[in-house]
């Protein structure tokens, strides 16, 4: 059967639309073969799966590649063909200096500048210097050479470099949900820049809904192809859906998923180290006396068995032992080792700093005094003191909070900052909504952080609750303070609706006697006794026009400024007019 359906060109073909991101129109279509209607070898796998047995796939390839070029003329429709070859099948027609592929286009209508061969590794590239003379051959021809299914394990970054495609095809895996996956992004973000310094464009493959398609389209994504621009067709459109061009053209900007900070490097246990020097177990007292007395800024000192540590000295718990009556005499011949903690923390210098967060929460505080044995291999490195680990790691809370919110796990300062950013750079309309409540401080005071706790959490959930995940990116920049950036038309409806909701909401969290009296007791700023309102939320709003605002800090600075004229508003919300927006822009620059 296969062999009657080689010599009888029997293989039948669709093809799948390729969507030019920029120009929102079709840049070329993928050829994909199918074998004859209702027989067992419908579907590619199968036909790949008999000639891989039967020794013949490269007939399987020619034929393929031949009827292709033959099917796409009798179509009719513009735009580039997409052929999926081997590396040998490239060769292959390479040495007849592309005669047959040509005299096959010629025939079908088809200039060579219309063909694309994407190379497809069915099998490994082991001769690279053979396939670069045979693109170079049917490049001179007009013919262009595409890279397929970059970054699934075999079209290497390598082949990339040596080849120099005209095209890259990125593989379907980093597009599927790119919508929610922040890795995804930054990886996508990664393959762009590379893209850009080797003038390489980039399609995307696998697409699936519109979500994914306009995430690439803010990355800068040149080409689209899967499912959402185009199902594989024998008669495909010449144009894109209409749904597609609205989502390319439309000017609306994503929002994206925050990247959980990785640890970067210097962010290890290596960064707290100090070179210290190590004392032997049989050491006499006397002489680490001395080392102290000749190091006053050691805090501690590690006790090695040749390079393997044993435990930790503290300097102060030493001293105060060794300085007492008579404890000179009777201890400084006896070895260090009596004066150690024989059970001291030891870390790897290559570490993550939150590895040792167990070490801040024990009940067990003697590690911070006498500090950390740092390993390399698990021989000895260094130390580093308790007081250094408290400070890294504080600085990596703070850091990490710039980011995302821990309590709430919303977006910090940094990538708010970043999306006023690029909803600026596109020139797009959007509304800055600044959320504060309203005496919380003194709330907090009163009932603790476990309720207050409860409170921001409450908002939080309430305003994400009330936005667009797709249009209206929502960040919790400290404390009680909220900032959404909406671009969804009914914003403003949509803020009331987060204030009513809230301060219905938030009257759970008092106890009945404050409820009844409409209130509570509780120390203002300065520490009087002062009786506050039931705490409630609002918001300042400033709707943004292409060109209003400059730099993101105008922008925030505005909503900050609306914020606390809403704060002393009856209804709790304020709207910025465009003239008081516009003056402070001015008084800003």
């Amino acid at each position: 059967m296969f062999d009657a359906l080689l010599e009888t060109h029997a293989l039948e073909y669709e093809f799948q639309p390729i969507a030019d991101i920029g120009r929102a129109s079709v840049l070329g279509y993928e050829a994909l073969m199918r074998g004859p209607v209702g027989s067992a070898l419908r579907l590619p796998d199968d036909l790949l799966r008999v000639a891989k047995s039967a020794g013949r796939m490269a007939d399987l390839e020619r034929e393929a590649c031949l009827g292709a070029i033959s099917a796409f003329g009798r179509v009719g429709v513009p735009g580039k063909l997409f052929l999926n070859l081997s590396g040998s099948m490239i060769e292959h027609f390479a040495r007849d200096n592309g005669r047959q592929m040509l005299d096959c286009a010629q025939q079908a209508g088809l200039s060579p500048g219309r063909l694309v061969l994407e190379l497809t590794e069915h099998e490994r590239v082991e001769d690279v210097e053979g396939l670069q003379a045979a693109m170079k051959t049917l490049a001179a021809l007009g013919v262009t050479l595409a890279l397929d299914d970059f970054g699934d394990g075999r079209s290497s970054l390598r082949l990339w470099v040596q080849l120099k495609p005209q095209i890259v095809k990125l593989d379907k895996y980093f597009v599927r949900g790119l919508q929610g996956d922040s890795r995804k992004i930054e990886v996508i973000r990664s393959v762009l820049r590379l893209a850009e310094v080797l003038a390489t464009p980039l399609v995307a493959e696998g697409i699936e809904d519109a979500a994914e398609l306009a995430v690439l389209r803010d990355l800068g994504c040149h080409y689209a192809q899967g499912y959402c621009i185009g199902r594989p067709s024998a008669a495909p459109a010449v144009a894109l859906p209409d749904a597609v061009v609205n989502v390319l053209t439309s000017g609306k900007i994503s929002v994206l998923p925050v990247l959980a900070r990785p640890q970067r490097i210097g962010h290890s246990v290596d960064r707290l180290k100090v070179s210290a020097p190590a004392v032997g177990p049989q050491l006499a007292s006397s002489e680490l006396f001395r080392i102290f007395g000749a190091n006053p800024d050691l805090h501690a000192v590690a006790v090695v068995d040749g390079t393997v540590p044993l435990g930790l000295v503290n300097r102060r718990d030493f001293i105060e032992k060794y300085i007492q009556p008579f404890h000179r005499e009777l201890y400084s011949k006896r070895p260090v080792m009596q004066f150690m903690n024989a059970s001291p923390i030891c870390a790897e210098r290559s570490s993550p700093l939150d590895s040792l967060i167990n070490v801040l929460t024990g009940d067990d505080q003697r590690y911070l005094r006498d500090g950390i044995i740092v390993t390399e291999d698990g021989r000895y490195a260094g130390i580093a003191t308790g007081e250094s680990l408290v400070r890294a790691v504080t600085e990596l809370r703070i850091e990490a909070a710039r980011h995302a919110n821990p309590l709430t796990l919303l977006p910090g300062n940094i990538p708010l900052t970043e999306h006023i950013g690029r909803l600026l750079h596109a020139g797009v309309s959007f509304a800055a909504c600044y959320f504060d409540l309203n005496n919380f401080k003194p709330f907090n005071d009163l009932y603790g952080y476990w309720r207050g706790d409860e409170m921001i959490k409450l908002a939080a959930k309430i305003v994400a609750h009330h936005c667009n995940p797709t249009q209206d990116f929502v960040g919790h920049v400290g404390g009680d303070d909220f900032v959404v950036l909406f671009q969804s038309e009914n914003w403003a409806d949509r803020c009331e609706r987060i204030v009513e909701q809230f301060n219905c909401e938030a009257r759970s969290l008092f106890d009945p006697r404050e409820l009844q009296q409409g209130g509570f007791h509780s120390e203002d700023r300065r520490g009087f006794p002062s009786f506050f309102p039931l705490t409630t939320i609002a918001a300042g709003e400033v709707s943004v026009s292409p060109g209003q605002f400059r730099h993101p800090e105008e922008v925030a600075s505005a909503a900050a400024a609306a914020k606390k004229i809403a704060k002393l508003a009856p209804s709790g919300v304020h709207r910025a007019r465009l003239g008081k927006v516009i003056a402070l822009r001015e008084a800003i620059a």
